[in-house]
């Protein structure tokens, strides 16, 4: 019987089915904006970036007498603006073997790798996270510990549904080790046992990935506490929501940091004294201050300096998220960072699905290219492209993504550390 050779529809048609089934936590965020970018206005596409409505908010009048409020809608973007792929080369007797052993060599070793990319590259969004909770270097090893990151959540009336965690495998495997000592209820326990599964956890899916990443903090402030002071007035009339709806950040300064030409990193997590966080329906305050993330990497050139940081601080109204209590005016409150300088902690976390989103969207065909390869499967595009070498009888292969990624709701994760109870 003659030999079957493999076509490029077959070989791409294999190798997006085992990129789709390799994804992580990149299939567990939402997805749905690359049907916008399929839509045409006026005939001509959208282009590499699209404009994200953020949801508008009112408060509650009391009495009988109307008070009409503004609807005032933010805006956010994502921007399809990373090209990934993984190139790789066989020779024309490779594409004679059957699809399972060509997808066995061939084409798992590479997708594996892209889907590795595509899930660090979904998982680096923690940078924009501001809650933060458990003690840093802590392992995870109780339900207690686990639950923390589910408690903040619904203090922050965050959607009971399509809520996932990622553990690094360290933690992971500290869980594991707390739920074989449990009842074997509904074969718990055996799971966590023999199979390592850890499966949900007060109702969240519970993964372990090697691609949850480390922060490290910057050299920021000296000193056991880990602290430094706002250093100029802000008060209630420093920002309004108008001001900041698209962007949603606010500088601060400080001083006091100790030693001069301090570093900050974007990611960086602190609180500011006396300023708690509130729940979003009822804006009541919560018994928990208030957390920020810097947007960006800072190094002082002294002992002071700004700092970009998120959410912006707004003290009223319908977008409230703060309540200050104990003064009027931050100017000389303390700010504290979660965690030890310069130290480096993996980066849980516990989200809703509509905190992050990813993008795939087809690429073009190449003008110059003659058999070029289109598909998509379940949300994921790619294009293949072949180019033959004549004289050494090798085929050279380009498999290529386009994609981009954003927090569009950061307050809809938390990172997650274990207590150390």
């Amino acid at each position: 019987m003659a030999d079957t050779v493999l076509t490029i529809d077959d070989i791409h048609a294999e190798a997006l089915a085992v990129l789709e089934n390799q994804l992580g936590i990149a299939s567990k965020v939402y997805r749905a904006y690359e049907d916008e970018f399929d839509k045409r206005i006026n005939g001509y596409k959208i282009g590499e970036t699209l404009s994200i409505r953020k949801p508008t908010d009112y408060v509650v009048r009391e009495g009988a007498t109307a008070q009409v409020q503004d609807a005032k809608e933010g805006k956010t973007s994502i921007t399809v603006d990373k090209q990934r792929g993984v190139d790789f080369d066989f020779t024309s007797k490779d594409m004679t073997l059957k699809i399972d052993d060509f997808r066995e060599r061939f084409i798992e070793p590479a997708m594996i790798q892209l889907a590795n990319h595509v899930d660090v590259t979904v998982m680096s969004l923690y940078k924009d996270v501001p809650n933060w909770v458990g003690t840093p270097g802590e392992k995870i090893d109780s339900f207690d510990d686990f639950y923390t990151g589910i408690e903040r959540l619904n203090e922050y009336a965050v959607p009971m549904d399509m809520r996932t965690a990622v553990l690094s495998p360290a933690d992971h495997a500290a869980m594991l080790g707390s739920q074989t000592s449990l009842p074997n209820v509904n074969g718990a326990s055996t799971d966590a046992y023999r199979r390592g599964q850890l499966g949900l956890i007060g109702d969240v899916d519970t993964w372990m990935s090697q691609n949850v990443p480390t922060h490290i903090g910057g050299t920021r402030v000296g000193g056991s506490a880990q602290t430094a002071l706002v250093d100029g007035a802000i008060t209630s009339s420093t920002i309004t929501y108008d001001d900041v709806k698209d962007t949603n950040v606010q500088t601060i300064h400080i001083d006091t940091v100790d030693p001069s030409g301090g570093t900050f990193k974007k990611g960086d997590v602190l609180t500011i004294e006396g300023v708690y966080a509130v729940n979003p329906v009822g804006k009541e305050p919560l018994p928990f201050l208030k957390q920020f993330t810097v947007t960006a990497d800072e190094t002082f050139t002294g002992t002071e300096g700004d700092l970009v940081i998120s959410p912006a601080m707004i003290w009223e109204g319908a977008f409230k998220n703060v309540d200050v209590q104990g003064v009027s005016d931050l100017d000389g409150q303390d700010v504290e960072f979660v965690g030890a300088a310069s130290t480096g902690y993996r980066q849980n976390m516990i989200l809703h699905k509509n905190a992050f989103a990813l993008v795939v969207v087809p690429m073009e065909k190449p003008q110059g290219a003659v058999n070029v390869s289109r598909k998509s499967y379940k949300g994921i595009s790619t294009r293949m492209i072949p180019v033959y070498d004549g004289v050494n009888d090798v085929d050279f292969w380009r498999l290529d993504l386009l994609m981009g990624t954003k927090a569009i709701d950061p307050r809809l994760a938390t990172r997650l550390s274990g207590t150390g109870a």
